[in-house]
């Protein structure tokens, strides 16, 4: 439990350290840019951490053997699953 408050508490404060770089660009088109940037990372993170956090940590009063089921693969295979779609979106920018 310690380990992960630990990581995501260090997570929350690496993601305020880049918000606040990022406001600090003088120029309206670099802050979009390095926002467009971080987004597609932060959304692979948040369905992570939020799968995890609800498969982890969900009542028993919700539990049943399907629902677990099917929040292990959501867990398990939708951030990768999503991670090249989204990053994918990224490349007409980047190129």
């Amino acid at each position: 439990v310690c380990l992960f408050f630990g990581c995501f508490i260090f997570i929350v404060v690496s993601y305020m350290q880049i918000f606040t770089a990022v406001l600090r660009i003088p120029s309206e088109q670099g802050q979009h840019k390095a926002f467009s940037m971080c987004l597609p990372h932060m959304v692979v993170v948040s369905l992570f951490l939020s799968g995890g956090t609800f498969a982890f940590l969900k009542p028993p009063s919700i539990s049943s053997p399907a629902l677990g089921l099917v929040v292990a693969v959501l867990y398990a295979l939708l951030p990768p699953t999503v991670n090249p779609l989204i990053y994918s979106m990224r490349n007409k920018d980047l190129k």
